[in-house]
């Protein structure tokens, strides 16, 4: 067996376990604490959500006046689109994130492939494929809004430059990709230093959007008529024609909602739902409110009313902060799809990556060179092509929404698998909450042609790449096993006929302890030799975030000059083998890195002529094979221990 084998699809221990204990709900800081988690929280969680304000009642109210910034508005469409934007964020970001979905934790952790591990639980092993292709489909998608995120988040805040001079106008869009292409640049040296002020900048920021909103809410007092939600439905009844493409903008609104449960195991539930509920959901109900009545005064003020609202002196500053604002934004949806790459590699979803830790510190902070490349391209890409955030606007919504109706059904067979509700009182929970989630998915759909394929077609491509690697890696396991030796038998046979001994160690890495590994096959074909201590290692990934030193490490004994060891690292960890091979010492199990050789195998795959994928699909997960980083560099073994055992299998 050989490394690519053993980061296919984990099976799973049986004694993790899961819950809804309060592991990471914050609930043991004292007052301090929980300020400094919320503080923290505003930087990271609430950059998304935060910076929406900038585009998201512009765009739907002119969706509205059917796309036109002259057309005259008329009041009750205000009043109806302020109270669609507030109860969106009620009902999906009050109601079903911070009420909900952030009870569902897996030892603290949320996020799409939280929700998978937890399904996958509560399931069992025999009826995984559905939950496995959702959590595909949640994952491709929440990568559409990583790279769609930053493009429209700096662009709607440079746009901001026009108010000030239109001379730079023609500057907005490189101006955007110098700014866009330094925040890429700056990940790999870590934003540790940096986050820091993430939190203080964004308390200033939420801050100044309640200022300015209850400072224009005078302009015109009606608006607040829009909390009533009974205006929200009356908005369908009066306006069926335009009910959708509003509805598709409404949206806006509401992104960075999976934020609040992805990021729950850095800093609790009970900060998050403090800072949201505190201060984050006023601030923008207000900076909303502000931003209707600004426009119910002078209607020409739709043409960007988040900016009017500042005063003229302070526009270039508020300009500013508004950037600021945006790349910090940013900065979140790229250490989230760096998180995301890791928890997929170690579920066997795609290829192994090289994953740098940017910080001695903290485990979570970490560098993904390939990623960060392609995050980069696409987003310059997205700029360039749609050059102004109205017309990137189009495809936002999909990729946001999509992600959410993922989340609302796997959290459907959490609540009825893993919590043990009964299926009707599991339908009465969650079905407004899926009837919103479609609704809004639905009405993006309209915007399929002018924008909305960028997120349907990065979702596609990542689908066939993640169910390319699933199905490849057991179709490769499966065929090895066939001409695996069992390894007890391997065992008896050298006890019989016993070959030349050598001093130290060696460690023969597979994926199943039952067989014996390749490399320790042509090691005795070609070299004839056997070490003195010889360790049969496999590494597993839980579907747990992360494991702790005592369970990280299993011992069993074969013979005295054999070992059988499981090392089981959590999805929210980077495999490190030495680290894991040195806690043997408390077992009284000697282990010295200088004496200790490493032996792995390297493939060669070849396409097979009969083979359970087509062709083309063959060839795609051969060239997967090829990029995936090499296996010594992402176990951390020193390469100076490493010995290479080279064989050639065909799929």
């Amino acid at each position: 067996m050989t490394q690519d084998q053993q980061t296919r699809p984990a099976t799973r221990p049986e004694d993790d376990r899961y819950g809804l204990d309060e592991p990471g709900s914050g609930s043991g800081h004292g007052s301090q604490g929980m300020a400094a988690l919320m503080l923290g929280a505003l930087g990271v969680v609430f950059g998304d959500i935060g910076t929406s304000p900038l585009y998201a009642l512009r765009e739907t109210v002119l969706a509205a006046a059917g796309g036109e910034s002259g057309a005259p508005v008329q009041r009750e469409i205000i009043i109806g689109v302020l109270s669609l934007i507030l109860w969106s964020l009620v009902m999906v970001v009050t109601l079903k994130y911070v009420v909900l979905l952030l009870r569902a934790d897996n030892n603290g952790e949320g996020g799409i492939l939280t929700l998978v591990a937890l399904a996958q639980r509560g399931l069992g092993r025999a009826r995984t494929g559905t939950v496995l292709f959702l959590g595909m489909a949640g994952a491709a998608l929440f990568y559409g809004d990583t790279v769609i995120t930053p493009a429209i988040s700096v662009l709607s805040a440079i746009e901001g430059i026009k108010l000030v001079t239109p001379v730079l106008d023609p500057y907005i869009v490189p101006l955007a990709s110098v700014i866009l292409i330094a925040l890429f640049l700056v990940q790999s040296s870590g934003t540790g230093k940096m986050a820091i002020f993430f939190g203080p900048v964004m308390l200033v920021w939420f801050l100044t959007l309640a200022g300015l909103g209850v400072l224009h809410i005078t302009d015109d007092l009606s608006v607040l008529h829009s909390i009533n939600p009974y205006h929200s439905l009356r908005f369908f009844v009066d306006h069926p024609g335009v009910s959708l493409a509003v509805l598709g903008s409404v949206c806006l609104a509401v992104t960075g909602a999976e934020a609040l449960y992805a990021d729950m195991g850095h800093f609790g539930r009970s900060p998050i739902r403090a800072a949201w509920l505190w201060l984050v959901f006023p601030a923008l109900w207000l900076n909303y409110l502000g931003q209707g009545a600004l426009v119910l005064s002078d209607p020409s003020a739709i043409e960007n009313p988040f900016y009017r609202l500042a005063p003229q002196g302070l526009l270039l500053p508020f300009v500013i902060m508004a950037t600021v604002a945006t790349i910090i934004a940013s900065q979140a949806v790229i250490t989230g799809a760096f998180s995301l790459t890791r928890q997929a590699i170690q579920l066997g979803l795609l290829p192994r990556m090289e994953i740098r830790h940017t910080s001695e510190h903290t485990s979570g902070q970490i560098y993904i060179p390939r990623m960060n490349l392609l995050l980069l391209v696409v987003v310059l890409v997205l700029v360039w092509t749609f050059r102004t955030s109205s017309n990137l606007s189009h495809a936002y919504g999909i990729s946001v929404f999509g992600t959410m109706v993922v989340s609302s059904l796997l959290a459907c067979i959490v609540i009825r698998h893993h919590w043990g509700w009964s299926w009707p009182a599991t339908i009465a929970l969650m079905t407004p909450f899926l009837i919103v989630d479609v609704a809004f998915f639905s009405a993006n759909l309209l915007k399929l042609l002018s924008g909305g394929y960028v997120p349907i077609l990065l979702a596609f491509v990542l689908i066939v790449l993640m169910w390319t690697w699933v199905r490849g890696s057991k179709i490769l396991f499966d065929k090895t096993r066939k001409s695996d030796v069992p390894l007890l038998e391997l065992v008896g046979m050298l006890s019989r006929s016993p070959p030349h001994r050598v001093k130290g160690m060696a460690v023969f890495l597979t994926g199943d302890p039952e067989t014996a590994p390749a490399s320790l096959l042509h090691n005795l074909k070609h070299n004839k030799v056997l070490h003195e201590r010889n360790v049969i290692l496999t590494v597993r990934a839980a579907d747990t975030p992360r494991v702790a030193d005592a369970e990280r490490v299993r011992l069993s004994r074969i013979t005295d000059d054999f070992w059988r060891i499981e090392m089981v690292f959590g999805y929210m960890e980077s495999p490190n083998v030495p680290r894991g091979l040195a806690l043997l010492r408390k077992q009284g199990f000697k282990f010295d890195i200088m004496s200790t050789s490493f032996f792995l195998s390297r493939r060669s795959i070849k396409p097979a002529a009969k083979s359970g994928m087509p062709i083309w699909q063959d060839k795609f997960f051969i060239g997967l094979t090829k990029s995936a980083t090499d296996a010594t560099d992402f176990f951390q073994i020193p390469t100076g221990r490493v010995v290479e055992v080279g064989t050639q299998v065909t799929v």
